[in-house]
């Protein structure tokens, strides 16, 4: 199983941009290859430094993630997130 994380630090507005951000990753979960899906949003108790939302989607295999980044729904995905973030960070590994 491969799982993949990114965390986003997003721009003003960031609990507008969070919920905009978690409402259009449910589309995630349509394709075929997402094995299992979460979408999260930062405690506002905890820091402002740490990053503000996270996908964590777990696939059976690197070719299911592959299958995955070049969706419609992930492509569509991403070029919303790149209007609302600053910064961004991932890990992809084998568990």
């Amino acid at each position: 199983m491969i799982r993949h994380i990114c965390m986003f630090t997003l721009k003003e507005d960031k609990a507008a941009n969070a919920a905009e951000f978690v409402r259009r990753a449910e589309s995630l979960k349509a394709i075929p290859s997402v094995r299992a899906f979460q979408v999260v949003t930062n405690d506002p108790r905890t820091p402002a430094c740490n990053y503000n939302v996270s996908l964590i989607i777990d696939f059976d295999d690197v070719e299911g993630l592959q299958a995955y980044q070049v969706s419609p729904e992930h492509v569509a995905f991403g070029q919303f997130v790149g209007t609302i973030r600053i910064d961004r960070a991932c890990i992809d590994y084998e568990f």
